[in-house]
């Protein structure tokens, strides 16, 4: 097999396939987001996923197994104590978290709210946990009267701040949101603070795209931090910086839908010289998944199918393409939150073995133990690189 000098690791945010054994304890038995979602409108049609082998990871209505899949193929487990973005790409980039992030089913603590209304200089609402788009249209119109932004959590590690962009300027609100993440330390080290800034009036409110996150930094070098060290490039597209608090990025680019996110994708191929280019596709789970719409997230699946081909046409062939996961958000269960679910994973270049049956990796981690090999980096603490078994016969390479 041919060196591989670029990784391009695509994660469709939430899209994840069947529950994990242990899902019952975070309240996620029968979670599917591909399967249940598949079930439930009578099937999928993702033409080209299909052909790489999604429907070798995982049964899917719609999306049979392929015969010859152009990808290798298999699903990963999540070893982390967790469910959330940030456990679930930190693991992938291999630090295990053997400790949950900190949540917050009964809201923050008194005296913590206290303290940050003093540090910000206004009074809050709400402080509790809910879905976002139901809180908005709670205390909109209160939130409208008094200017006080709307602090809520959920199942996950966040403290989450909504603010009407024309009450709180969007600057003014990722002020409020820094200095809640100075606050979030030690006993209350949440995995995210995230601005949610919405637009419109009472009975029509709307998020933005102009979100943020502020995360909590890894506790230990990732697979980024190992690649800038080698002299390599990481590209980020989408909220992966946010999500590593900028630790390990070379280059970053904001996205505003999944759309716009292979676009940024695709520029970055173009572009980028060897190293990671790192994308996540949010819109999964941030518009579809957390909503309860499997309708939209059906949509959203075609939608990014249809541009596969365009992104292995552009591959050069020193390249890996890799589709991914970091968690699910089943949209059809009652739940609104994330899903403790297995994820598919599709590995696939011009100089890898196609069809090459990977099969149910024990931890996300083995994903970046594969690609640190692949670009001659220092090796991971976790994880078990599965390289070898994607090196094309001597008479085919």
């Amino acid at each position: 097999m041919g060196e591989i000098k670029r990784a391009i690791l695509v994660i469709l945010d939430s899209v994840g396939a069947g529950a994990l054994p242990d899902a019952d304890r975070y309240g996620d038995e029968g979670s599917d987001t591909l399967g249940n979602i598949a079930r439930t409108l009578g099937g999928l049609d993702l033409p080209n996923l299909q052909q790489l082998g999604l429907g070798n990871t995982h049964p899917i209505l719609g999306v049979p197994a392929a015969k010859a899949p152009l990808a290798a193929y298999g699903r990963m487990a999540e070893i982390s104590a967790g469910k959330d973005t940030t456990i679930g790409h930190w693991e992938i980039t291999g630090v295990v978290s053997p400790n949950p992030l900190p949540t917050y089913p009964n809201g923050f603590p008194r005296d913590l709210i206290v303290e940050f209304e003093q540090k910000i200089g206004r009074g809050t609402l709400g402080n509790y946990a809910a879905s976002g788009t139901v809180i908005i249209e709670h205390l909109g119109r209160e939130h409208l009267h008094t200017g006080f932004p709307i602090v809520y959590t959920s199942a996950d590690s966040v403290f989450q701040v909504a603010a009407h962009e024309e009450i709180i300027p969007i600057d003014e609100l990722y002020r409020i949101c820094s200095v809640a993440r100075q606050m979030l330390k030690g006993e209350h080290n949440v995995g995210r603070v995230i601005a949610r800034p919405f637009v419109g009036e009472p009975g029509a409110f709307q998020r933005t795209d102009r979100r943020r996150d502020f995360s909590a930094p890894p506790p230990a070098p990732t697979l980024l931090d190992h690649i800038l060290e080698a002299g390599q490039q990481v590209w980020a597209v989408g909220k992966i910086e946010d999500i590593f608090a900028q630790q390990g990025i070379g280059y970053a680019v904001h996205t505003h839908d999944n759309m716009d996110g292979v676009d940024k994708t695709l520029e970055a191929i173009a572009e980028a010289g060897p190293g990671l280019i790192f994308a996540n596709l949010v819109e999964f789970d941030m518009v579809y998944g957390h909503r309860n719409n499997p309708e939209g997230y059906a949509a959203a699946l075609r939608d990014v199918d249809d541009r596969v081909p365009g992104l292995l046409n552009c591959l050069r062939d020193d390249d890996a393409l890799i589709f991914t996961a970091d968690h699910g958000c089943d949209p059809t269960t009652p739940s609104t939150d994330h899903s403790r679910e297995y994820v598919p994973l599709l590995v696939y270049g011009k100089s890898i073995r196609p069809g090459v049956n990977l099969g149910t990796r024990t931890t996300f981690a083995d994903l970046g133990a594969t690609i640190a090999e692949w670009l001659n980096v220092k090796p991971l603490e976790a994880g078990r690189s599965f390289a070898p078994e994607l090196r094309m016969a001597q008479n085919q390479s």
